[in-house]
């Protein structure tokens, strides 16, 4: 399953991703975007976020999550449109995290490179538990990072297009279409031969005037256990008691 929060509309690039494209045939369902307008701040985004996940975990039950942090969504982008700060965007980080599912995390989209690197450092300081220093230290690149040099980066001040009517719609819609999934199906591990497995016989004490039939030839390079067709199923007995 995957599930997407970003800028919609406004001939914004790739101008995919509307809360109608949810995918197809067997994939159906399973793609959940979540459109955003411009200027949308901390409180409307975590919120938003937080309801949408914890739905999606509840109904699909993964057993891992990867978890993309694009940083374009921080306010002073030079791509981005949204307002969110540092804090905000890191808070996304902390909930996932507190679900204890096995977690990869990777970065994303950003276009100001200095606040990108702020946003992940902060972000890896919630993955490990812990706290940094807002101040950043002396370093060969502190330039970056004038005039503050400060580690977090605050709301932005756009006007934020994303009305709470509009923002319940959106989830309105996406929570509906969680109803219409199959959790995920658990697959049991077992042990899987490889496929060059081959059972030791002599070749040798063989009498090559005495032919085999073809179901004692392949039981020479073949399981007892592997599937069959026809009088040669070894499930066959089974399926009719």
């Amino acid at each position: 399953m995957t599930v997407s929060f970003h800028k919609y509309g406004d001939l914004f690039f790739p101008g995919t991703g509307d809360v109608k494209e949810i995918g197809e045939r067997e994939g159906k369902f399973y793609a959940i975007n979540v459109p955003l307008k411009d200027g949308i701040d901390d409180g409307s985004f975590t919120r938003l976020f937080r309801t949408i996940i914890s739905k999606v975990v509840e109904m699909y039950r993964p057993g891992v999550i990867v978890l993309q942090c694009g940083a374009d969504s921080l306010a002073g982008d030079r791509l981005g449109c949204f307002n969110l700060s540092i804090d905000g965007h890191a808070e996304c980080v902390r909930f996932v995290k507190k679900f204890n599912l096995p977690l990869l995390v990777t970065g994303g989209g950003g276009y100001t490179k200095e606040n990108v690197a702020r946003c992940w450092t902060v972000e890896t300081g919630v993955l490990l538990d812990t706290e940094l220093p807002n101040e950043i230290p002396d370093n060969e690149y502190i330039k970056y990072f004038s005039p503050d040099h400060l580690l977090r980066i605050p709301n932005g001040h756009m006007e934020n297009l994303n009305t709470k009517s509009y923002l319940s719609t959106i989830k309105t819609q996406v929570l509906e279409n969680l109803r219409f999934i199959q959790h995920a199906p658990g697959v049991q591990m077992q042990e899987v031969p490889p496929d060059f497995y081959i059972p030791d016989f002599d070749e040798d004490g063989q009498n090559p005037d005495e032919r085999m039939n073809r179901h004692t030839q392949d039981k020479q390079i073949q399981r007892d256990d592997e599937y069959y067709e026809g009088d040669n199923d070894n499930d066959h007995d089974m399926d009719d008691a």
